[in-house]
Parts: C-alpha cells; structure tokens; sequence
C-alpha cells in the first residue's frame, strides 16, 4: 500500500500517514528516518494477540478504511480467513494484513473493524 508520511509522533520510528483509504499511525521499520512529505510502499503488520469480539468486530461499513480512534487504529476490510493456531489474514483494499487472535468463530467474508493500538510499517521491497 503506498502511504505518505504527514508527521512524525512521539514514539521512537512513529509517524502518522495518508493513504486512499484513510489516515493511521505506525512505526516504521525501514532503516532510515521517514521525513514528512516522504511517499513509501508499504506492508502493515499488527503486533499482539487480538480477541476476537473484542478487538476484531463486524463493521457497520462495507468498504475499506483505515482511521484514527483516540489511541487505536482501525482497520476495515474482509475478514478473509483465521486458521486453528489463530493466524488470521485481512483484506484491506489490494493487500492482506496478517494478525493473531483469539476467541470464538466470526465469519468469514464479511467487512469486520479490526482496532489495534498501533501498526508496524515495513517496506516492500520490488
């Protein structure tokens, strides 16, 4: 997903950034500091273990989003799949968006919202 770095935050690597589908936090993990202005490639990748009704709910949109909530970013995409050990996949525009969770079965298919205190920014490399 391209992404284009608005400020950094307090956090060590914290920025703040724009995509097509919304504005979000992250730190990044690209090596060199990202400066405001700077447009990137970029992977997402949720750190921790979510809860499944909890951290990980059915949207009231159906379409993808990326917001900030206060000290939360939410992700909202297709829940494509969980598997047993709990590794689950999100469908967030062209990409997918890999996490952990636990708790009881959701569907698959549908738009959930997925709230995380923060993202991890890796850059894709071509």
């Amino acid at each position: 997903m391209n992404i284009e770095v608005l400020e950094r935050g307090m956090r060590h690597n914290e920025i703040y950034f724009r995509s097509a589908l919304g504005e979000g936090r992250g730190i990044w993990h690209g090596g060199a500091a990202c400066e405001p202005g700077a447009v990137l490639e970029v992977e997402f990748e949720v750190p921790g273990l979510l809860m499944r009704w909890i951290d990980i709910v059915p949207a009231g949109r159906s379409e993808p989003a990326i917001a900030l909530d206060g000290g939360s970013v939410i992700l909202t995409g297709v829940l494509e799949s969980i598997e047993e050990d709990g590794a689950g996949y999100l469908r967030l525009g062209d990409g997918l968006v890999m996490f952990e969770c636990l708790g009881e079965p959701m569907a698959l298919g549908g738009y959930v919202e997925l709230r995380t205190g923060g993202l991890q920014l890796y850059p894709v490399h071509l």
